[in-house]
């Protein structure tokens, strides 16, 4: 006889109920109704939304597929991407849409990509045709310095700058001293130009004491990364280990602890470093233990909720929630509620769109891309 075990019933209810939850939902929230629509599903494992001038969608899909989601029909992939080394959390990841993408069609991308060495995070520029049909001069514009052969903590966020330049988060690749060298990219935040070349600004440019693409280090796994629109601020969301999860704001020079100083501990129980805090190393803004393992942030800057306006928006891919962190006039965290908590799946994208609705998608094997706007203006 086949023994099931209560694990097993358990994470099958798990599975029935993240898939029965319903599109074209309405949920209460502490200030107000949202409703959430289901635009598209049959997504395998999507990693990343943008929106196209035209109110359509580009998805990236972690084996490696580009699609355009368009009045509810998902396009066939899109052609040049290239090989992908989707293994265990690597593959096609972030994409993000050139300022003047408008009338440039350029656009970036990151992805895991394999050598004989292993695999590491590299990121792209590329053009997509006028047919929507294929990416045309696909270019890399950052590689990795050192591939290794595990598979997990890649990063691989993108935010763009207002001068156009890139910020890249990269994850220390299972591997945590790498992220206190600072002749390694591996558990750092690089900034780039938009050709790959190295930024004026940047805090190691000349100096030869760091790699020069390096913005800062002492990150562990860190999968989101945004500018505030507002000030211009820099932050980002990254994965503890056992607790530890963090929002930063990353500066130039500088360095975040890990994993001399971190408010979780190893995935055994045991403790990891040095302790919580240590001189010369910088503070998290906020951090969660026990983990929500973050997937990706944004800072809420548009009219649909004018009552969200400043707050962080981080998606999780545990607990399957959206994490809405509020702050008070001096920019501490002061409160947080969790939306659709075990409704939709693991939430690994969350953005802003142009008319201020909220848009996620679910890394699944039957992933969603999922809209979040005022229930009212809906029904109004």
């Amino acid at each position: 006889m086949t023994r099931i075990s209560a694990f097993q019933i358990a994470a099958a209810l798990l599975l029935i109920g993240a898939l029965s939850a319903g599109a074209d939902d309405t949920v209460n929230t502490q200030d107000l109704a949202v409703r959430v629509d289901k635009l598209a599903d049959g997504l395998e494992h999507p990693w990343a939304v943008e929106v196209l001038p035209d109110g359509a969608y580009l998805v990236t899909e972690r084996p490696g597929r580009m699609r355009i989601v368009r009045d509810g029909k998902v396009s066939g992939p899109i052609g040049g991407v290239p090989k992908v080394s989707a293994r265990g959390q690597g593959g096609l990841m972030d994409v993000a849409l050139a300022p003047d993408f408008a009338t440039s069609r350029k656009l970036y991308f990151t992805a895991a990509i394999a050598n004989k060495q292993g695999s590491g995070t590299e990121a792209f520029s590329a053009t997509l045709s006028a047919d929507e049909k294929a990416l045309d001069a696909v270019t890399p514009v950052f590689t990795m310095q050192r591939f290794t052969t595990g598979n997990i903590q890649y990063g691989s966020r993108i935010a763009i700058a207002r001068d156009g330049s890139l910020f890249i988060s990269v994850g220390d690749r299972g591997d945590r001293d790498r992220s206190q060298d600072w002749r390694d990219d591996a558990g750092s935040i690089i900034h780039i130009n938009a050709d790959g070349s190295i930024p004026a600004d940047n805090p190691f440019k000349d100096d030869g004491k760091a790699l020069p693409e390096i913005w800062s280090k002492g990150h562990r796994n860190p999968q989101g990364i945004t500018f505030d629109s507002k000030d211009g601020k820099l932050y980002t969301v990254e994965h503890g280990a056992r607790g530890g999860d963090e929002i930063n704001e990353p500066e130039a020079g500088k360095n975040y602890g890990w994993p001399i100083i971190t408010y979780g501990r190893d995935y055994s129980g045991a403790e990891i470093g040095e302790g919580t805090a240590k001189k010369g190393l910088e503070q998290p803004l906020h951090y969660w233990d026990p983990s929500i393992a973050p997937g990706a942030l944004a800072v809420y800057r548009g009219a649909m909720f004018p009552e969200w306006d400043g707050n962080f928006i981080v998606a999780a891919l545990k607990f399957h929630l959206l994490s809405r962190v509020q702050r008070d006039e001096s920019g501490a965290f002061v409160a947080e509620e969790r939306l659709f908590e075990g409704e939709y799946g693991r939430i690994r994208d969350v953005i802003v769109a142009p008319d201020g609705a909220l848009l996620m998608v679910t890394d699944e094997d039957n992933g969603a891309l999922l809209r979040v706007s005022r229930a009212e203006a809906n029904n109004g």
